[in-house]
């Protein structure tokens, strides 16, 4: 009788981790954005193994293809200094924590600060991570959209002396 609780035990547990390994991973995701809109980088690029690689596709100055966190974090400062804010909208997250797919579909804007919408975007972004750290990084967007924002940026950007 013990053998067969502690075999139910284990198969409960077993069936269960999946859904429980994917909220953590949610609400890790979720708080991590939370400093990411606040400025604090720090959590989100802990997450980044040191050879990410991170695509963002296109032909605008946000494109990026590279295999290294820093350049990841450079990247992602420029994201905040521009004033680009990131809202989740949903978060899937599959397989065990040594192959974990997360896809996260976002919106993205950027508002001046007399209130105007200035860009407005929608996207995916899709991930792998490997015993929690990312391991490749892809974002999908509509790349048109970033021609006017390069050039609404180009405008505001302090010209060098």
């Amino acid at each position: 009788m013990r053998t067969r609780t502690t075999f139910r035990a284990a198969a409960l547990v077993l069936l269960l981790f999946p859904t429980l390994y994917a909220a953590a991973v949610r609400l890790l995701l979720r708080r991590n954005l939370s400093r990411l809109r606040t400025g604090d980088l720090g959590p989100m690029v802990a997450l980044f193994a040191p050879d990410v690689h991170f695509t963002f596709p296109g032909e605008s100055s946000w494109a990026i293809d590279v295999r290294d966190r820093e350049a990841v974090e450079r990247w992602e400062q420029r994201f905040l200094d521009t004033g680009l804010a990131l809202e989740p909208r949903e978060i899937l997250i599959s397989g065990p924590p040594w192959s974990t797919r997360i896809a996260l579909h976002f919106d993205d804007h950027l508002t001046t600060d007399e209130g105007e919408r200035v860009y407005e975007n929608r996207g995916v972004i899709f991930a792998v991570a490997a015993w929690g750290k990312v391991t490749e990084f892809i974002v999908y967007e509509d790349t048109q959209k970033l021609g006017p924002l390069d050039e609404y940026l180009a405008d505001r950007e302090p010209t060098p002396a």
